[in-house]
């Protein structure tokens, strides 16, 4: 079992090349993968995604990478001919509002005026610069994971033992249930001869209406099916990804705790089935932590 939530970093430092991948996930209901790094890397970016696509399948994730490239190559500078057009026209407009000034704005000028010319590299990233890459965000995933696995186990282990309570507080729902009918024919055949005020009254009438009542009271599938659900959970908590399928069983746990307490007609039976639902809410809040 992963937690959702993680952190990893991993490092290639060779050949005059200093590169750096950082992933930091969160809580999410799908996968979202976001790149941040240098332009060199614009045309990567969806190959990234893919590769962390193959390590996770839910949460969102923020993948940093960071590039110091100190081997000699080639240069190329770019020119913004938008905003050396920007700075050209500003210094007519200029040149008409001060005509006495001097026009000294010459082409040196117009180079060294900011984000006219820059200078890039000659090409994208290149085989070493790829390979460097691949390596660093493969030991930042297996460290995200890493972590994410130790987190998920203490997860795992919250998530057992509150089913452990559901399973305890079910089975004293069942000691309960049976006693339910029981009482519900001793109180009404009570009201009946308090209102008769002692006259005779049919029994056979009570054990009918105390019938009727046990059947609709009756909630013998519920439990059961709170029995294999819990069950289920146990066994889907042994394995890696379990975020979706235990997302499922808890709405199941829930569909049946609701069930038990609109078909009480007791007082303790209630008290357990509320207290039945806080524990399958506490288990679904960690769920929503779960990858």
């Amino acid at each position: 079992m992963f937690s959702m939530t993680g952190y990893g970093k991993g490092e290639v430092r060779e050949g005059g090349i200093e590169l750096t991948v950082e992933i930091k996930t969160v809580n999410n209901r799908y996968l979202d993968v976001s790149v941040k790094g240098p332009r060199v890397f614009s045309a990567q970016e969806e190959r990234v995604r893919a590769i962390v696509r193959e390590k996770l399948t839910r949460g969102h994730a923020d993948v940093y990478i960071g590039l110091l490239d100190k081997r000699e190559r080639a240069k190329e500078l770019y020119v913004d001919e938008a905003a050396a057009g920007s700075y050209v026209s500003a210094a007519a407009r200029l040149k008409a509002m001060f005509p006495a000034l001097p026009n000294d704005f010459t082409l040196t000028a117009l180079m060294k005026s900011p984000d006219v010319v820059r200078q890039e590299e000659a090409q994208g990233a290149d085989e070493p610069l790829l390979s460097a890459l691949e390596r660093a965000l493969g030991a930042a995933l297996d460290a995200l994971n890493a972590m994410r696995a130790k987190e998920g186990a203490k997860l795992a282990a919250d998530m057992l033992a509150r089913a452990d309570t559901v399973a305890e507080t079910v089975e004293a729902i069942a000691r309960r249930a049976p006693l339910v009918a029981e009482n519900y024919r001793t109180k009404l055949a009570a009201r009946i001869k308090e209102a008769l005020g002692g006259a005779a009254f049919d029994e056979a009438r009570i054990l009918t209406e105390a019938a009727v009542f046990a059947d609709r009271a009756n909630i013998d599938e519920e439990l059961t099916r709170l029995r294999s659900h819990v069950a289920q959970f146990r066994s889907i908590c042994k394995e890696e990804r379990v975020g979706r399928k235990l997302d499922f069983l808890v709405q199941e746990f829930n569909r049946e705790a609701n069930t038990v307490c609109s078909k009480s007609n007791d007082l303790e039976v209630t008290s357990l089935g509320l207290a039945l639902k806080n524990e399958i809410e506490k288990i679904r809040e960690q769920v929503q932590n779960v990858e």
